[in-house]
């Protein structure tokens, strides 16, 4: 593990920190559409993402689903930090986009490794920064960005975390990561198949030119 865990981070940690990780932390594999943290659950452990892609989803009062931003190799959720630190309830779903492989390092570190390590520190800041830029990214498509453009948008940074052109989405899980339904996911990805930017199947969509 600690081989593995200096190949990703090596550049981050010091050799003590990565070390510790190495010694406390469980090592865990999980295959896609596994969800590993829901929404109301306590945090125990915090994740560091060794390979594949994780989304994060937000949920609303009346259950739909919005996806909020990808967690991809060398990445942790801030959003997990934040709630271990005040031993709260978590507010997002984590679900595998990909088979992914974790180091799940328990809560009890999290206090410890930031007054000890400034590695970890600037590591914790940064994970902060990054999520809130993606909050931003997420808000202003809503806000801002026809449906027809965050589809778009959606389909290339998808392909881009998994690293394929194409996707195994069913359009009414598509419909659910972007908060609206299938019937207009359904007429946009035929109006994009229709431009020649994407070609779609029986069980997937094949990206052409987005």
């Amino acid at each position: 593990m600690v081989r593995e865990l200096k190949e990703r981070y090596g550049g981050q940690f010091e050799d003590a920190l990565i070390e510790e990780i190495a010694r406390v932390g469980t090592y865990k594999e999980v295959p896609a559409g596994f969800k590993f943290l829901d929404i109301g659950d306590y945090i125990r452990s915090i994740p560091l993402l060794l390979s594949g892609a994780i989304k994060i989803l937000r949920e609303d009062d009346e259950g739909d689903e919005l996806l909020l931003y990808y967690l991809e190799p060398g990445d942790t959720c801030s959003m997990t930090l934040t709630c271990c630190m005040g031993d709260a309830r978590s507010e997002i779903r984590a679900v595998a986009e990909t088979n992914a492989r974790l180091i799940m390092v328990p809560v009890q570190k999290m206090d410890e490794w930031t007054a000890k390590y400034r590695t970890w520190r600037n590591f914790v800041f940064e994970s902060y920064q990054n999520r809130l830029n993606e909050l931003f990214l997420a808000l202003d498509g809503i806000a801002f960005r026809n449906m027809d453009e965050r589809l778009v948008q959606y389909l290339k940074e998808k392909a881009r975390v998994t690293g394929a052109m194409t996707l195994h989405n069913t359009h009414q899980e598509i419909a659910y990561d972007l908060h609206t339904s299938r019937v207009v996911v359904s007429r946009l990805l035929k109006k994009l198949e229709e431009m020649g930017r994407i070609t779609l199947h029986r069980n997937n969509i094949e990206i052409i030119d987005l």
